[in-house]
């Protein structure tokens, strides 16, 4: 996200990116809210989805305090798990959460210019973040995460979009309404994503109470 884009100035932030709670002061309080909104469901469908294999790599990219990044690490001990977020006040609090595990670490990057070599990591997983990129930046993120993903490898992503619907509730109404979450709607994600050279199929799409409609993707880098 870059300085001054629409979505800085409507969020009144100070940095060059969307803070992991919106802002700053609200940090403390990221996680108990995110649980509520029903994150963590969505973080254990994301790693079932992944079926994650031994001896593999695996990238989060805007990884806020880092509780999907831990859970992958947990869900598959022998790989070797990154998190990264251009927040650093989010990665210092999942810095904590590591709590002696070993083969996982975060990292400050923004997803649109990821600081790791081509062909790097097996798994990317993507919760929540796509809709607060400004959309000039969406491209330049689906070519970074297919550079780093090996032949094979797959983007496991997760966001509000897909068919939303009125019929759907309040909060997919709201999305219906919501500038950043328009170039979610419909084929909005996988257009994007074929468009960067992906193989990609819808996996699952549910409606969340406090979210609406979140809907589940799975793109892959052709062999």
């Amino acid at each position: 996200m870059t300085k001054d884009t629409p979505l800085h100035q409507a969020m009144g932030n100070r940095h060059d990116y969307l803070p992991a709670a919106g802002r700053d002061v609200m940090l403390p309080f990221y996680d108990l809210l995110t649980r509520l909104l029903g994150a963590r469901r969505v973080h254990r469908s994301l790693i079932r989805q992944a079926d994650l294999a031994p001896d593999t790599r695996i990238l989060e990219i805007g990884c806020g305090t880092g509780t999907l990044t831990v859970a992958a690490k947990d869900a598959q001990p022998r790989a070797d798990v990154i998190g990264t977020d251009p927040d650093p006040l989010a990665l210092a609090r999942a810095e904590r959460k590591i709590h002696g595990r070993t083969g996982i670490r975060f990292e400050r990057a923004y997803a649109q210019d990821l600081p790791f070599p081509d062909s790097s990591f097996d798994y990317v997983f993507s919760s929540f973040m796509l809709h607060h990129l400004d959309p000039e930046l969406k491209p330049a993120l689906a070519a970074e995460v297919l550079r780093v993903l090996r032949p094979g490898g797959r983007l496991h992503l997760a966001d509000v979009g897909g068919n939303i619907s009125a019929a759907d509730g309040y909060a997919s109404r709201r999305m219906l309404k919501n500038p950043h979450a328009s170039g979610n709607l419909g084929d909005g994600i996988p257009r994007l994503l074929r468009a960067a050279g992906f193989d990609c199929e819808e996996v699952d799409s549910g409606v969340y109470r406090h979210v609406g409609r979140v809907t589940f993707y799975r793109a892959t880098r052709p062999a």
